[in-house]
């Protein structure tokens, strides 16, 4: 077996609209093609005891998914499932097992023989790239009898979802905003992940965010500054000072005397951390944990209590919790190291962020506590005595928390809400020594003894004893409070033609109104009317890139077929999307080999669409009108046919529509009729000519008139489209030149010059010339049906080829084209002119008068160059 495709989802795509996190791989089964698990008997006997989580259920608060995703047990393997459905479920399973809780997928053949698609979720997406490689392979080893060791998979699963998943306090507060349908983006090569899109977003690290200031966060790095401004505020701390070397730490036990602490001057997370030092020869050992952090040393005098921590947000106390360092209980029988391992036996314990308590690792730091006990990690310890492992209560290093919120004394609410305020943070974790929480810190004689900038949230939400608490709830509410929002609005365009032009008038429409757009095409990237990158950006990273932009407050996306199944679509829900038309392009490229497929693919799109958005649809395309059913929003249809019975019956049920009727671009709503203007008044349509810009002016008109937009804002936006060269690059640029026109255009497809067709022949000219090329990545057949229209629309044809010819040889294609062009006019003239730089001067240098070529480009950015030099040489 072999995996012959490998892709990776991040949005909504073919495979699923609802699940935006999978992988996407082809399977040649190879030799087990045909090949059920019944009649592999050690499938059954070995894969339940090689993955456990292979047979769990889907916990029933995941979703209503569990009963249609049930687990993979013996008895069905027995029964008997194709491989590819066994494949998908160890791809899950071994997830499962590193700590990733995914349950969601399918499998189903592939067009060619012995080859299945294998979709499964995946929460890392390094990870489920290599649980699929891993699936295969573990899959196709015990079908061979081959010997199969598990650990290692999951041991790299393990350390790529401690490498990669967001810590439990990034986790909770994208969890929170996520409930709140604010999306979220996880910026690249950084740990810092967007909240929102455009001039709203809000971003987050850890627990620092967009409000966090950076001197609350230099003062409390520094613990000596911090003390000083809290002792001048009136804050119970420490008495203490600050020594960088042996003879100083001798000045400091002198004047505070044992119990002391030493700890880094601006460490944290309690690295390097000594407490409860008793004499000089642990004191010079603590002075050298925390010099390997710190050059300078904080000395301090031990205060007696219990470690609590307690957490203001926005200048509110949200939770506090008591910790406890990791420790054992003896028994009288184990010894030290039995008793680590009873106690990490506990099921909420597991490596690193893994689960909500972290296992305990018997370390240098453990080993040097129990030396000061005279113990080591084969001592047994005397039943009931407790000894701690750690001289810190941080919950990574084995720690423990009880929540105390609801014990927390008035005067301590008071006293750490200050200290945030003094220090200033907007999310600030404040540690304090006391013998009991519920007293005054000033009655206890405890002190606050550290302030944290990005403390864990973990001790909060998941407390081993207590209540949890949503402490993230007041985070997204300080970053976006209610009434406020995340997004921008998104309009997105797909369909097989008119997508660019339909797109750019829709930005342009949405420009006017004053908005800063930023918009995608085919073209490039474009932000407030700058472009930024060049080429196909009709992908999901070029969304992203719209959407992580600052500046942008309205997002108007061009999006194709290609990046819906590379990677899926770049957001989760747009509020208004047009569909064009789908007809016969691409086909045969990946996977995709019907016009009912492609369909599908396009449907993602309105599926997309938000519940009080629209899905604008082209009523005059069968398979475009089908979509309407599959939406959960607004449906508004246009058509070009004004005596279209699909429109009427839409409009008598109180929809929306747009028609091309009596030379207008017209509303339907209700019983009303809403003149735009006259599609003629247009520059985009060519005085009307050009039907399928009146087309994308149809679209592109009502997606706006649905969105909210006044029909004489845009009237009068439509009306100042003007195509050239700069605004809509390689759509119909005019060039007119003395003695004859050149007109520039990107069809590419049978539907595409078919449309173009219904233009030249309504254009004037003496003598039609084409130069056409033909694309190695098409079906023949779409080929041929390509070339057949260009061969009736032309007079004269210069063929080219383009300098990718995916796939094919030129000689092929040129047998190809040449046949589909005489198919209806077998005596057309034909000049064979393979560089289309070369073909351009040709054309140019051979032009009658009156007449008119046509450019259908590749290299749109050269030919307009060319052409521009040309009008320059012309000119002087």
């Amino acid at each position: 077996m072999k995996i012959v495709d490998l892709r990776t989802m991040r949005g909504p795509s073919y495979w699923s609209v609802k699940h935006y996190k999978l992988i996407v791989m082809k399977v040649d089964l190879g030799d087990l093609a045909g090949t059920w698990s019944n009649s592999v008997p050690a499938l059954a006997e070995q894969l339940p005891q090689l993955l456990p989580e292979l047979g769990q259920p889907q916990p029933a608060e995941v979703g209503r998914t569990a009963q249609k995703h049930p687990p993979l047990t013996a008895e069905q393997l027995l029964d008997g499932e194709p491989l590819g459905h066994v494949i998908q479920h160890v791809a899950l399973a071994l997830q499962r097992m590193a700590g990733m809780p995914v349950y969601w997928g399918k499998s189903y053949p592939a067009h060619q023989q012995g080859v299945e698609f294998v979709v499964f979720a995946y929460q890392e997406e390094r990870a489920g790239r290599v649980a699929a490689e891993a699936a295969v392979q573990l899959v196709e080893d015990v079908c061979q009898g081959r010997s199969v060791n598990v650990k290692p998979i999951i041991d790299e699963l393990h350390e790529i979802r401690e490498e990669e998943f967001f810590g439990p306090s990034t986790y909770s507060i994208v969890a929170e905003a996520a409930s709140r349908n604010i999306p979220y983006i996880q910026l690249k090569n950084s740990n810092i992940i967007q909240l929102g899109y455009g001039v709203n977003q809000k971003r987050i690290w850890a627990t620092t965010t967009s409000y966090t200031s950076h001197a609350g966060v230099e003062v409390a790095g520094n613990k000596n500054r911090t003390k000083a401004m809290l002792h001048d505020a009136g804050v119970p701390v420490p008495n203490g000072t600050t020594v960088y070397s042996e003879n100083g730490l001798r000045d400091a036990v002198e004047e505070l005397g044992f119990p002391i602490v030493t700890k880094p001057l601006d460490g944290n997370h309690g690295k390097g951390a000594t407490i409860r030092i008793m004499n000089w020869e642990d004191a010079v050992e603590g002075l050298k944990a925390a010099q390997h952090y710190s050059r300078a040393v904080i000395v301090e005098q031990f205060i007696q209590g219990h470690d609590y921590r307690m957490l203001v947000v926005n200048g509110k106390l949200i939770a506090a919790a008591k910790r406890t360092p990791a420790a054992v209980t003896g028994n009288g029988v184990s010894s030290i190291q039995q008793l680590i391992d009873e106690v990490n036996k506990d099921p909420r314990r597991g490596v690193g962020h893994e689960k909500v308590l972290t296992s305990i690792k018997a370390d240098q730091h453990t080993l040097d506590i129990l030396k000061q006990h005279d113990l080591t990690l084969d001592s047994v310890l005397p039943a009931g005595q407790e000894i701690y492992l750690k001289s810190t209560a941080n919950i990574s290093t084995g720690g423990t928390a009880t929540d105390v919120t609801d014990l927390v004394h008035p005067y301590n609410v008071l006293l750490a809400e200050r200290v945030a305020g003094i220090v200033g943070l907007d999310i600030c974790g404040i540690d304090l020594l006391a013998s009991d929480i519920a007293i005054p810190l000033n009655e206890s004689r405890g002190a606050v003894i550290e302030v944290n900038a990005a403390p864990g949230f973990r001790m909060h939400i998941s407390p081993t004893e207590g209540l949890p608490r949503n402490v993230a709830e007041p985070v997204v509410d300080m970053l976006f409070p209610r009434g406020t929002t995340a997004r921008i609005p998104i309009m997105a365009v797909t369909g097989t033609n008119g997508k660019t032009t339909t797109t750019l008038l829709m930005a342009h429409i949405v420009a006017t109104k004053g908005y800063k757009v930023g918009h995608t095409t085919t073209n490039g990237i474009y932000i407030q009317g700058v472009q930024l990158q060049s080429g196909d950006c009709t992908g999901g990273q070029s969304a992203e890139f719209v959407l992580k932009d600052p500046t942008v407050n309205f997002a108007v996306l061009e999006t194709a077929r290609g990046g819906m199944l590379r990677s899926g679509l770049g957001f989760h829900t747009c509020d208004v999307a047009v569909v064009t038309n789908v007809a016969a392009d691409h086909l045969g490229l990946r996977d995709i080999y019907t016009v009912e497929e492609m369909a599908a693919v396009k449907g993602v799109l309105p599926r997309t669409v938000r519940k009080n958005g629209w899905a604008v649809l082209n009523a005059d395309d069968d398979l475009v009108y089908a979509m309407r059913e599959k939406v959960d929003c607004n449906v508004a249809l246009f058509s070009m046919d004004e005596h279209s019975q699909r429109i009427r019956e839409h409009v008598e049920n109180g929809g929306v529509a747009a028609v091309y009727e009596e030379g207008y671009i017209t509303i339907y709503k209700n019983s009303y009729k809403l003149r735009i203007d006259r599609a003629a008044e247009f520059p985009v349509t060519f005085g009307g000519r050009a039907t399928f810009n009146i087309e994308n002016c149809l679209a592109a008109a009502l997606a706006c008139y649905c969105y909210g937009f006044d029909k004489d804002d845009i009237k009068t936006a439509l009306r100042t489209f003007v195509p050239s060269a700069t605004k809509t690059p390689g759509r119909m640029n005019v060039y007119k030149f003395p003695q004859f026109e050149v007109i520039v255009d990107y069809a590419h497809n049978t539907a595409g010059i078919e449309k173009f067709a219904e233009f030249l022949n309504a254009t004037e000219a003496t003598h039609k010339v084409g130069i056409v090329s033909g694309l190695g990545d098409r079906r023949d057949e779409d080929t041929l049906g390509f070339a057949r229209v260009a061969g009736r629309i032309f007079d004269e044809v210069i063929l080219r080829q383009d300098r990718d010819l995916r796939g094919k040889t030129a000689a092929e294609l040129r047998e190809i084209m040449e046949r589909g062009l005489r198919l209806d006019a077998p005596n057309l003239p034909i000049t064979y002119i393979e560089n289309e730089m070369d073909a351009i001067d040709h054309a140019l240098n051979t032009a009658r008068p009156g007449s008119v070529i046509v450019l259908l480009t590749e290299n749109i950015k050269g030919t307009l160059k060319k052409l521009d030099e040309y009008e320059t040489l012309i000119g002087a």
